[in-house]
């Protein structure tokens, strides 16, 4: 709605041109009719208005109307008109005003050095017109008000100028910085849009990627051994109940940007740490996957978003070889340093399969390119690769920055 008062009020205005024209006749009017009306001092045998006078009028109205294109040139017809008008003894002495409009024009346009010569110009030929063409040195006395006229337009003049270059100054600056914050909003959006992409990626691929391992197996078992199946179905509606939580945590996050109010108890992020290490480990256990655990180093609190990379990256190495490798068993080491958490995820399949593995999910299912991204937006590295003896290895660096 602003914008279309604006864009009406644009509309509704006058254009440079028309407004300066118009002045401009005002202008030569005014002159004419207070020569008639004989206001200003007056002039020793006057002589009659004719078509002098209105020529003279009429290149003032022109001057006026041109004044902000050519501003120089303005400001010298206009000063000549004065003596001409003087010259030819028409009555009327307000055409001395005429010259302060080009020198108010010419400090506004080109700057306060412009306007000094100016206002030094039209002083001269102000004192020239009276003292010299008029030969008049009873009115003297008004030659230092004409100075002073001469001098006030051209400092207004650049007051207006120095203001209109602050307000362009500032309309420039306040366009950069909205562009740069739209930028910059831009950017985070993507990012945050490729975190909870990364995030639901690995949510539903360790969720599906078990349940398929367990569906399997009861598929398998269900007759010979309903008890098994039994479980199988117990491991998939808990792997089911906490694949929803996470993504209902991530899009809940997703709500929080459009919405004031929370949900009591709702997690402001998303679920995942290595103090749920062991549960992760128990279900890919349960999917018939041995994991043997190392850790080294004395343990202590990780920031959070090192330790939710951690458990995702061990996530998603877990879900690979559940859905590529033909493994029994992964070694799964855990070391932490001064400064940084050192992970490596080694399982025992064929080489073969570790290479058709890493294939589909580098390529196909984004996991080892996410697992990279994660290790990349820490500052750190991963690797991912066949193992020269056998198996396909993982391997991250996080750095842990020390507490301040």
């Amino acid at each position: 709605m602003v914008s279309t008062m604006r864009e009406a009020a644009r509309r509704g205005a006058l254009s440079p041109v028309v407004a300066d024209a118009s002045l401009g006749v005002c202008v030569a009017v005014g002159l004419l009719a207070a020569a008639l009306a004989g206001v200003g001092p007056a002039v020793v045998s006057p002589r009659p208005l004719d078509a002098g006078a209105v020529a003279l009028a009429a290149t003032v109205a022109a001057a006026v109307a041109v004044r902000r294109r050519y501003p120089i040139a303005a400001l010298v017809v206009l000063n000549a008109v004065p003596l001409a008008w003087f010259v030819s003894a028409y009555p009327g002495r307000l055409i001395t005003l005429a010259p302060l409009i080009a020198c108010y024009t010419l400090a506004a346009y080109r700057g306060w050095r412009w306007g000094l010569a100016g206002a030094v110009l039209t002083a001269l030929t102000q004192i020239i017109a009276i003292r010299i063409v008029l030969a008049d040195a009873e009115t003297a006395g008004v030659v230092p008000n004409l100075v002073l006229s001469a001098a006030t337009a051209g400092s207004a003049g650049a007051a207006v100028g120095y203001y209109r270059a602050v307000l362009a100054a500032t309309r420039a600056q306040l366009a950069r910085e909205t562009r740069t914050r739209e930028e910059r909003a831009r950017r985070l959006a993507v990012e945050e849009r490729l975190r909870i992409a990364r995030e639901l990626h690995d949510v539903f691929g360790h969720t599906m990627a078990t349940i398929s391992v367990q569906a399997g197996v009861g598929l398998h078992v269900i007759e010979q051994r309903p008890g098994q199946a039994r479980e199988a179905l117990t491991t998939i509606k808990k792997i089911c109940d906490d694949g929803l939580i996470d993504v209902k945590t991530i899009l809940g996050i997703l709500r929080a940007d459009t919405s004031t109010e929370e949900e009591p108890g709702q997690p402001r992020a998303p679920r995942g740490g290595l103090d749920r290490l062991t549960e992760l480990l128990d279900t890919a256990e349960a999917a018939g996957l041995r994991v043997e655990l190392n850790v080294d180093g004395d343990l202590r609190p990780l920031p959070a978003p090192v330790d939710l990379a951690a458990y995702r990256i061990i996530q998603e190495a877990l879900t690979n070889v559940l859905r590529h490798a033909d493994a029994h068993a992964v070694r799964l080491a855990l070391t932490h340093e001064p400064s940084r958490l050192l992970i490596r995820i080694r399982d025992d399949g064929p080489t073969t399969s570790a290479d058709t593995r890493h294939t589909a999910a580098g390529h196909h299912g984004h996991g080892i390119d996410g697992m990279r991204e994660r290790a990349r937006a820490l500052s750190g590295q991963l690797t991912a690769a066949p193992h020269p003896e056998g198996g396909f290895e993982v391997c991250a660096e996080l750095p842990v920055p020390h507490p301040r």
